[in-house]
């Protein structure tokens, strides 16, 4: 597995929620786990990970600029920030500069942190139902996205998400004929939208140089280490090789009673998987 490095999201030390400010301040509304990046970053590393992806928020100091707090403990921990993830609604015309605004300075922070990768998600899916034309604004959207980070000396990426109007391989397919942007596949999300991960990797490999490994069962709904539930991730990880794939993998878990065991059986699983490929 030389070719592949290993990253896990901190995601999982805390809940997930967004800054309350920015119910009436679009440009400071940023994903934020609240929990103790400190711990996560220890127990990410004493897992055996040698990178680390957080959102925005985590990253962005009070005043907007990259966070020292996350500058020491990645020198603690000896870990890589390897991506930074975003997120916007894209098809609302009126915000779009303010939200682009506070995706750039995730940006800023990401590199000067270090990392190499910004993945967004996004495309809101209205109360209504989608309209003609929300398709043509999230492109638009994510090139401005792919231009900003290219800025910045970062790699842009797309992550398609339940709960948007991305979800399905169609959608997925949608999407990707009217923007440059690349393609990081979260494999529960794809597989919980009615997909195929494995036939999405092989689809869209020219577009993939980051991804996201994820566990997922269908009954009750809920995310799991990756060797777990109904997402076939060794099927998966056998796609990667087959398309040549090389570069960080990143394994997550958005909630896990014991996250330190989570991230350690999800790494077994992929170096297990990876060698019988």
């Amino acid at each position: 597995m030389a070719a592949w490095k290993m990253a896990y999201h901190a995601n999982c030390w805390g809940p997930l929620g967004g800054d309350a400010v920015g119910v009436t301040s679009i440009g400071r509304l940023a994903y934020r786990t609240f929990g103790d990046m400190e711990r996560a970053a220890r127990e990410i590393a004493a897992a055996g990970y040698e990178g680390i992806e957080f959102f925005d928020g985590n990253v962005l100091d009070d005043a907007g600029e990259p966070s020292e707090d996350v500058r020491r403990i990645l020198s603690a921990t000896g870990l890589d920030l390897v991506a930074v993830y975003s997120g916007a609604n894209f098809i609302f015309a009126d915000i779009l500069d303010e939200e682009l605004g506070r995706i750039e300075r995730a940006a800023k922070a990401a590199r000067s942190l270090g990392a190499e990768h910004l993945v967004v998600g996004g495309g809101a899916r209205r109360l209504a139902g989608v309209r003609d034309g929300d398709y043509d604004a999230l492109a638009a959207g994510l090139d401005k996205v792919v231009a900003l980070a290219e800025r910045h000396g970062l790699a842009a990426h797309y992550h398609p998400h339940l709960s948007t109007i991305v979800e399905t391989p169609d959608q997925v397919a949608r999407i990707f004929e009217t923007t440059a942007i690349g393609f990081c596949p979260d494999t529960a999300h794809l597989a919980a939208a009615g997909g195929d991960p494995a036939a999405l990797v092989r689809a869209h490999a020219a577009r993939i140089s980051y991804v996201h490994l994820k566990g997922w069962q269908r009954e009750p709904f809920a995310f799991t280490p990756v060797g777990e539930g109904d997402c076939d991730n060794g099927a998966v990880i056998r796609a990667l090789k087959e398309i040549g794939y090389e570069g960080w993998v990143c394994n997550e878990l958005d909630a896990w009673a014991d996250p330190a065991a989570g991230a350690r059986e999800s790494l077994d699983f992929v170096r297990a998987e990876a060698a019988k490929a």
